[in-house]
């Protein structure tokens, strides 16, 4: 299989697992709205998952830039600058990006609630188009690559 095959496999895979993280998130979160965690173990569960997320999405998008996807990196670029400045931007007396000394003021449990769901409709709409790339990596390397070919072109960036 070529490179383009093993880079979409891995990107459905992550992005499966990152979406499935995100949908934890909501969950514990919703959880915590509704008075059935406490504040300190709700964001002890949430933080320690933040960092791998980062992980996770950098990984990902320094794969697509260093791959030549450039279209591809473009669009999953600022979904992981937005969370790599979150976590870097996170006041230096906070336990970690969820505080639960801070979480209830201010509306911030609303606000990570929201962003969560932006971050879980975002993750679902590059799932379904890292699924549709695999599809079409891995019909290329069959014997009807041609008529694979004739039914997608292939785009050029000079076509966009």
């Amino acid at each position: 299989m070529g490179v383009d095959s093993w880079l979409f496999i891995f990107s459905v895979i992550d992005e499966g697992a990152l979406l499935f993280l995100v949908v934890y998130f909501v969950i514990t979160l919703s959880d915590l709205e509704c008075d059935y965690l406490n504040a300190t173990s709700c964001c002890e569960k949430l933080n320690k998952w933040v960092l791998l997320e980062a992980i996770a999405q950098c990984i990902l998008a320094v794969l697509f830039l260093i791959t030549g996807h450039w279209i591809l990196f473009l669009m999953y670029a600022p979904v992981t600058a937005w969370l790599v400045y979150k976590l870097v931007n996170k006041p230096s007396g906070d336990i970690g990006m969820y505080d639960p000394t801070e979480i209830h003021n201010r509306q911030q449990l609303k606000t990570y609630m929201k962003e969560n769901l932006i971050k879980m409709g975002s993750h679902l709409i590059f799932f379904f188009i890292f699924l549709y790339w695999m599809t079409i990596s891995l019909l290329a390397l069959t014997k009807d690559a041609k008529a694979v070919e004739a039914m997608f072109p292939p785009v050029e960036v000079s076509d966009l």
